[in-house]
């Protein structure tokens, strides 16, 4: 007698694919791009994802979910939007301000912009502030 009977393989391998596709692909192929603006779909995790459906339709649909909203479904943006943090020791001021953005090669005339100074509570919090900041260039 076998210790793995016909009935138990297949609850195995179910529960194998159902865990695997709760996962996502793209968030088990590319972990790294986990909160990553959204832009153009990757078609190798879209098309892994909708080999999901195939087995059958929740895992499938979970799979673009979770994705969808860790943002790991989308190819890494050519613009290299992001948020660049910087720990600054002691007092901030003008020239410190100005000294961090020559290094970085970045102009120097923030003081004509309106600049916002502050810590974001989390990741999507400083996320949404990147994609405002993109609808209000877009529309000067």
């Amino acid at each position: 007698m076998s210790l793995i009977t016909p009935r138990r393989a297949v609850a195995i391998a179910l529960v194998t694919s159902l865990t695997l596709s709760l996962a996502g692909c793209g968030t088990l192929f590319y972990p790294e791009r986990k909160g990553q603006l959204p832009g153009r779909i990757d078609p190798g995790v879209a098309i892994a994802d909708g080999i999901g459906l195939l087995f059958f339709i929740v895992p499938g649909v979970i799979a673009y979910a979770v994705d969808f909203s860790n943002n790991t479904i989308y190819l890494p943006s050519e613009a290299g939007a992001g948020v660049d943090a910087t720990h600054l020791d002691g007092p901030v001021d003008s020239a410190r301000v100005d000294a961090l953005l020559a290094s970085r090669g970045l102009p120097r005339g923030w003081q004509e912009e309106v600049v916002r100074v502050e810590r974001p509570r989390d990741l999507g919090q400083a996320l949404a502030w990147i994609e405002s900041s993109r609808v209000d260039l877009a529309a000067r």
